[in-house]
């Protein structure tokens, strides 16, 4: 799966292509398909009890992971310590001490981003960021640069999630 804060080359183009393809044809599989799949993947046979769409699903992600990259050291330790038993809050709650930590960046960090078909390159700096030839003290002044529109500077680079919009509360 291709991340929109990610530079894309012509090789990564036909890579995902190709993941994409080879995703197709494991949903044209049927169920015996699927597990002769997973054994030449995971050299073990698929467990038992595991759905079709499951084994589909399985089998995607590690296709995914194997060429752009598994999840991160981080996040696999949250989903070491989850538990079946742990209530949703307490799982957001963790999973937002991980953003939190994502979000610290430290010096020599490099942020990219494509815009307009061109790959954007922000180095970290100890008391700001650099892009361009030129320093800047904020992410948004370089989204803004970069775009000509406002933008939330962090979120532009994809360190922040989009906020939700409050519903409104129906009136009885």
């Amino acid at each position: 799966m291709q991340s929109k804060y990610r530079s894309v080359s012509a090789t990564s183009k036909s890579s995902r292509a190709s993941v994409e393809n080879e995703i197709a044809h494991l949903r044209d599989l049927d169920l015996g398909g699927l597990r002769a799949r997973w054994q030449s993947i995971f050299q073990r046979p698929a467990p038992p009890h595991v759905p079709r769409h499951l084994l589909c699903a399985v089998l995607s992600f590690r296709l995914q992971a194997d060429r752009f990259g598994d999840l991160d050291h981080e996040t696999r330790k949250v989903l070491d310590r989850t538990s079946i038993n742990e209530s949703g809050s307490a799982m957001a709650e963790r999973l937002e001490s991980l953003d939190r930590k994502r979000i610290d960046l430290t010096p020599g960090t490099v942020l990219v981003r494509e815009w307009d078909q061109k790959s954007h390159r922000v180095m970290v700096l100890a008391n700001g960021f650099a892009w361009n030839g030129q320093s800047y003290d904020s992410l948004t002044k370089i989204a803004f640069a970069i775009t000509g529109t406002k933008w939330n500077g962090p979120r532009f680079f994809g360190l922040r999630d989009k906020p939700t919009k409050p519903r409104p509360e129906a009136s009885p």
